[in-house]
């Protein structure tokens, strides 16, 4: 151990050493390697962890689970789920993609009780790219006024000057879906694609949707129709071009309601996040963009492995959403009845009334 120890030492000044001397290189203020300069400023809760004395309230030994049969498990997923399909087929808001940006539009829009959201996710997994920070990174980095957003949602972070770091970006992730799918006006379709819009008359009013699975073989198998799902607002977040990213933009663009989709310009984090909240806005009626889907349809630049512009985009979609709907709002500043809004709605307008740019 002492041996291990003494190397670790001599790796870390190594390297400290190629920080503080090229200077050609490296423009900031080199790292101080001390372990103990990593503290959490913004503590939540007593991180401490320790043993509970007291003992389970079953026997660890001789456990045994009350019996069931086999089919009222699959009664009941397949009575649950399917009534959520009907509960859903017509709805106030569906958000087409659960990543940062969509996660963050959905937990706004969910503290309206009386707005109902569905959210549709390809991936088996919800939270998209927010996983993890960038590279295979863990510390997401958030940069401020939007630290406000994770203290909202009880995030812990470290905090510096101008941006915050979240020690893994999986805290994020699961913070927000565990308070979002709580909420009873919520409902997460995940492993289900949208296959196409819904539009009439010019205006989007829904999304085509299948299973991912039968999405991704309609070239193996015999014709495998979709089914349907209405809204009266679609809010489009499938994220920057990829195998499933701008899906929306891009069928808007096939289908003659927009000129051009120019895709989003080299990176730029000072533009970047500025331009993806200034430009997620209502694109046709019906249908909202957010995330980095804006920065496909408007040539903005990718601001990579920073995720403030996700989170706040999310939040304006979710005001423009709700203008759409015809309830009170951050965009037009009538968030005053609260006798019809949850309290939480009117708590995060004013904390975020500055960072939200109608």
């Amino acid at each position: 151990m002492a041996s291990m120890a003494t190397t670790l030492t001599s790796s870390l000044s190594s390297n400290k050493a190629i920080f503080s001397d090229n200077k050609s290189s490296f423009n900031g203020t080199p790292i101080n390697f001390s372990f103990s300069r990593f503290h959490p400023i913004k503590a939540q809760q007593n991180l401490s962890i320790s043993m509970s004395s007291s003992s389970p309230s079953y026997d660890l030994n001789q456990f045994k689970f009350d019996p069931i049969k086999e089919s009222i498990v699959s009664r009941e997923m397949t009575r649950r789920y399917m009534m959520d399909m009907i509960t859903y087929a017509d709805t106030d808001v569906i958000v087409v993609g659960a990543g940062s940006a969509g996660l963050s539009c959905a937990y706004e829009l969910s503290k309206n009780p009386s707005v109902h959201v569905a959210i549709i996710e390809q991936s088996v997994s919800p939270g998209g790219g927010a996983w993890l920070g960038g590279q295979l990174f863990s510390a997401m980095v958030v940069r401020k006024p939007a630290h406000r957003f994770l203290d909202e949602l009880g995030i812990e972070y470290d905090e510096q000057e101008n941006y915050v770091v979240i020690k893994h970006a999986a805290l994020f992730t699961s913070t927000i879906m565990s308070k979002l799918l709580a909420r009873p006006n919520v409902k997460l379709f995940n492993a289900v694609a949208a296959e196409d819009l819904i539009v009439k008359n010019e205006r989007v009013g829904g999304v085509v949707t299948n299973w991912a699975l039968v999405s991704m073989n309609h070239d193996t198998q015999s014709c495998m129709d979709p089914n349907v799902m209405e809204a009266k607002v679609v809010v489009s977040s499938c994220g920057h071009d990829g195998p499933f990213g701008a899906t929306g933009v891009k069928r808007l663009k096939s289908i003659g309601m927009i000129d051009s989709v120019p895709g989003m310009k080299a990176l730029d984090m000072n533009t970047a996040e500025d331009a993806i909240v200034r430009l997620t806005r209502e694109i046709v009626p019906g249908m909202i963009v957010t995330g980095m889907e804006v920065a496909e349809i408007d040539g903005a630049p990718r601001m990579g492995p920073t995720f403030g512009a996700m989170m706040i985009s999310g939040q304006k979609a979710a005001h423009l959403a709700l203008r759409a709907l015809g309830q009170p709002n951050a965009i037009d500043g009538t968030l005053t009845d609260v006798g019809t809004l949850h309290p939480e709605l009117i708590l995060a307008a004013a904390e975020s009334a500055d960072i939200v740019d109608a």
